[in-house]
């Protein structure tokens, strides 16, 4: 663990130094301790809570992820899942580009140099997914509807290639049929209907389980209700609702892609494939809330 002076910490977020002093006299710095006269404050150490602001839920994942996206802070839980869920959403996909030049992007919104070209169509959706979790983050706890669904798909396809072609209809569903692992979809005419009937069954579940979110992570993907985007809108979805539900989240890592597919494809016959591989991803994501200190149940 690093530690920071009351002066680097005041000039981090803009304070008098008097502040920090009595946030640390006080214990409202988290790890702050003195030696001799010198206060030393862990170098990821937040801002306290100011005494009766409202938190933003009882989430205690989701109020660290709104904290820190809203700080920009770097770090943090939130840059990890940024980055994360993006290198692998988009890999799993047929993304080229790699782990570190993800982190780059989002760290310095430029790409490194490399040997090998680049395709142009995998840095817009690598930025676009970025603001794709920001969405999630902001309206995790509003209700899951079709406006919020198409507008992930916006988000994510925007400035494409794909973005423009007047058929490939960003933002709103398919106009043409498609099939996802040679598997027949939704016809376009009817996916306006499915979607509809989806989400009305789904909501009249009270108290969401894991394997509800599971389930309507596989019905959408049946319907397959956009002319691409699918699987990343599918899974933007499932980690939303995971946090509206106060259910630890999870990331289906690109290594464990085979069997998440496999699950899919067998959901109907033995729903324990896609189950057991969403709990692998979702211990690997608790990993990393223990490794950040965040408390789950």
């Amino acid at each position: 663990m690093k530690y920071i002076s009351v002066n680097e910490f005041a000039k981090k977020w803009n304070l008098p130094e008097r502040t920090v002093r009595h946030y640390c006299a006080t214990a409202k710095i988290k790890g702050a301790f003195l030696t001799g006269k010198t206060w030393n404050i862990p170098e990821d150490a937040l801002l306290p809570e100011k005494e009766g602001k409202k938190k933003f839920s009882t989430n205690t994942l989701l109020n660290q992820l709104k904290e820190q996206k809203d700080m920009r802070l770097k770090g943090g839980i939130y840059h990890r899942t940024q980055i994360d869920l993006t290198y692998n959403s988009n890999r799993i996909e047929g993304s080229k580009l790699t782990h570190d030049q993800t982190r780059y992007i989002f760290e310095t919104n430029t790409i490194e140099a490399s040997k090998e070209s680049v395709n142009v169509d995998d840095i817009i959706e690598t930025t676009n997914h970025f603001r794709c979790i920001d969405l999630i983050i902001d309206k995790a706890k509003k209700k899951l509807i079709e406006s919020l669904i198409k507008e992930l798909h916006f988000l994510l396809k925007s400035g494409t290639s794909n973005s423009r072609k007047d058929w490939f209809n960003v933002g709103d569903y398919k106009k043409r049929q498609n099939e996802v692992g040679g598997n027949e979809t939704c016809p376009p005419k009817e996916v306006s209907i499915k979607m509809k009937e989806l989400l009305l069954n789904y909501h009249t579940i009270e108290k969401k389980t894991f394997e509800d979110i599971i389930d309507f992570h596989y019905q959408f993907e049946i319907i397959h209700p956009f002319q691409d985007g699918n699987g990343r809108v599918g899974r933007l979805i499932m980690f939303k609702e995971c946090l509206a539900n106060n259910i630890v989240p999870f990331i289906i890592d690109e290594d464990i892609k085979l069997f998440y597919y496999r699950g899919l494809q067998e959901w109907t016959q033995v729903s324990e494939y896609l189950l057991d591989t969403c709990l692998t991803a979702q211990d690997n994501y608790k990993a990393i809330l223990k490794y950040f200190e965040i408390k789950f149940d």
